[in-house]
């Protein structure tokens, strides 16, 4: 009894905190989260890889099932600690288990977020290129090298879009992660959804909408598995501590589980319309060649310019894309670089501003050596990797799914899934309760060994991804 009562009175020491001012605000910042650069550029490489349809097909079962368990997880446990991952864990407990899960969930997205920026510093180059009428000087062969070995142009632009998500971070959570989410997130979807349609409108384009989604079981592999669930984290922004800060700002009629498939259908959408933008397009450009597709990260800086390019609205589409993928890039950012404020506000008590400057100051220290990296400091290499590769490897490979085990463990061990769910049925039917705790307790778990394990295997040239 005892211990109820001291868990009770430290749930309730939430004291002030920042805060979303309703339910649309938190399911469009968290969709925000969800929506980036993992679903317009990582979604539709991987998609063209593993299977087109049968990926597709895979990953949607996966994120309805074990995405759904984890995303509600991670959101009653801010709401009901009212805290950022750190804190959140340290409520049940202060000993070196409890500490090791709230700091791995709470440092990843530090540790993200600084590369993020790099990529997001691409973008933003990439569209005020295209703004400049650059169509056919970016689809040069060369000219995507050529840029980010050159450090100190990539440094500039690297610079200009950390400053654009630091700057929303000073005005808060209402005023400015809200509001920026409440204006791009449908500015976002109604750009993806003229581009989708002019990219599936051209010649040749319907093998590539074909091949993305009817399913061919003949394309399933082990791979396509391991492939989606890797996907569904970097998706669904699971295991980086950014669903325990925004559950952490919800208020008790925050409907968790409606907000959850809201979240779900927003993330399954813009991923669709991704592949639908890039997958058809790249088949009319190739003349229905798959194997085009496969350039992996580079698609979306050397493919899809060559695609703009042979348009004859190419300026126009490459000025619309690029538009698109930056408002999907800075919500993303905003989200993962809150999460790390959130953190210094609530371990080292800082003011906002004070930890908005101290989370700047991360994203410009390892942002910097992450943009540096394919130039001036080129000869830097961590297990043959590039620093930015290096460290999305090991944020994304290797502890996210460390992060969402000790998320498991701590639901079913600790806090136990009645608790989670009367927080959940606070405000929701929780129609899904019997599935969340099948999934918790048994698959859950399974499944993020099989991605770390994978992960690690690959690394060592064991398995070819």
């Amino acid at each position: 009894m005892r211990k109820e009562e001291s868990t009770k009175h430290l749930l309730q020491k939430g004291g002030s905190r920042s805060a979303f001012s309703g339910k649309l605000g938190y399911v469009l910042a968290v969709a925000g989260s969800a929506v980036g650069l993992g679903n317009i550029w990582r979604f539709p490489y991987l998609a063209a890889k593993y299977g087109g349809g049968i990926f597709l097909l895979t990953y949607l079962i996966l994120m309805l099932t074990f995405g759904y368990a984890l995303i509600v997880s991670e959101t009653a446990l801010g709401r009901m600690t009212k805290r950022s991952p750190v804190g959140a864990f340290g409520t049940f407990g202060k000993s070196i288990p409890f500490r090791f899960g709230g700091w791995i969930n709470a440092v990843i997205p530090m540790l993200i977020v600084p590369y993020y920026s790099v990529i997001g510093g691409w973008v933003v180059k990439y569209l005020f290129e295209y703004l400049r009428g650059g169509t056919k000087t970016l689809a040069q062969d060369d000219y995507f090298a050529g840029f980010i070995s050159n450090g100190m142009e990539a440094e500039f632009w690297f610079l200009l879009f950390s400053l654009l998500v630091v700057a929303v971070l000073f005005a808060g959570v209402k005023q400015g992660v809200e509001r920026v989410s409440k204006i791009m997130m449908p500015l976002l979807v109604i750009l993806a959804f003229f581009v989708a349609v002019y990219s599936m409108t051209r010649p040749g384009a319907l093998a590539g909408v074909k091949y993305f989604l009817i399913p061919n079981f003949e394309n399933f592999s082990w791979m396509t598995v391991v492939a989606a669930m890797g996907q569904m984290f970097y998706s669904l922004s699971i295991a980086m501590g950014i669903l325990y800060t925004y559950g952490s700002y919800i208020k008790e009629d925050v409907d968790i589980e409606k907000s959850t498939k809201q979240v779900e259908v927003f993330d399954t959408a813009i991923a669709m319309l991704a592949g639908l933008m890039i997958i058809p397009a790249v088949f009319a450009f190739s003349g229905g060649d798959p194997d085009t597709l496969k350039a992996g990260p580079s698609l979306m800086f050397i493919t899809i310019p060559k695609v703009f390019a042979s348009m004859g609205f190419g300026t126009g589409a490459g000025i619309l894309f690029f538009l698109l993928v930056l408002l999907a890039a800075v919500t993303s950012a905003i989200s993962l670089a809150e999460s790390g404020v959130s953190t210094f506000e609530d371990q080292l008590g800082f003011s906002r501003h004070k930890s908005t400057l101290l989370m700047g100051a991360v994203i410009v220290l390892f942002g910097s050596a992450s943009a540096l990296g394919f130039g001036v400091l080129d000869f830097v290499t961590l297990l043959g990797m590039s620093i930015l590769d290096f460290f999305d490897f090991l944020t994304n490979s290797l502890m996210m799914p460390v992060a969402a085990l000790s998320t498991c463990v701590l639901v079913t061990r600790v806090v136990g899934l009645k608790k989670i769910a009367q927080e959940v049925e606070q405000s929701s039917e929780f129609k899904r309760k019997k599935m969340y705790g099948f999934f918790m307790r048994y698959l859950a778990p399974v499944c993020i060994l099989i991605i770390l394990f994978s992960s690690i295997a690959s690394v060592l040239g064991w398995i070819t991804m």
